[in-house]
């Protein structure tokens, strides 16, 4: 099995690179329409306890497009959407509608959709969010949306027996507080639900200080 400490492979692939030189390893990984440099402002913080590895997901821009086989990741399941039981931010003709503006007019979407990702308050994570979003292959964007949208493992939450800390943006319009607090009610082992006073779906960018507070008592990072 390829590792990421190995030259080539999986590694190289997917650009992984290691800072710091602690005891203990953490992973960091970006989401939907980012790349590594998303942990750019906690990087400095985290390296000076742990060995961290960062790393693209497969649809990240950075990478070569060929990587990316929409087959692979097709999903056939109901959704992470609003369903009378639960409420995860999103109705089904919204998502569809998200699908055909990523489809028809990307460069439009992605202007119109970063900004609101952000927080209105967080222009300059809005601007960066903007610029690795919208250098994503269309068609790339569009198979990972729908991958995200589509994949539901809420079945899964009871066998996730490890202590889990969730922290969420007070304010966030792509994920309300609702679904970390359904994660913690539903997760079979203990869960905390931190929230951060601050707005928008990237604290790592717009409030990374404040996200470390949380993370330096989550870890037990000791001064």
């Amino acid at each position: 099995m390829e590792t990421v400490c190995e030259k080539g492979g999986i590694a190289t692939a997917l650009n992984a690179k290691i800072y710091g030189n602690g005891s203990e390893t953490l992973v960091l990984a970006h989401g939907y329409g980012e790349d590594q440099s998303a942990w750019q402002l906690l990087l400095p913080l985290l390296a000076c306890y742990f060995k961290v590895v960062v790393f693209d997901m497969v649809f990240s821009p950075n990478l070569n497009p060929k990587l990316y086989d929409p087959q692979r990741y097709q999903t056939d399941f109901k959704g992470y959407i609003n369903d009378g039981r639960y409420y995860g931010g999103f109705e089904r003709s919204e998502v569809n509608e998200i699908y055909k503006n990523i489809e028809q007019n990307f460069t439009g979407w992605v202007q119109n959709f970063a900004p609101k990702a952000a927080g209105q308050n967080n222009t300059a994570t809005g601007a960066k969010f903007e610029k690795t979003l919208g250098r994503m292959k269309p068609y790339i964007a569009l198979s990972a949306a729908k991958t995200v949208f589509s994949s539901d493992f809420r079945h899964k939450l009871p066998q996730v027996m490890v202590p889990c800390t969730i922290i969420q943006s007070k304010k966030d319009v792509i994920v309300p507080q609702s679904v970390a607090f359904y994660i913690k009610n539903n997760v079979g082992g203990d869960a905390t639900v931190k929230i951060l006073n601050t707005e928008g779906h990237f604290p790592h960018l717009s409030a990374h200080n404040l996200l470390f507070r949380v993370l330096k008592e989550t870890i037990q990072i000791k001064n």
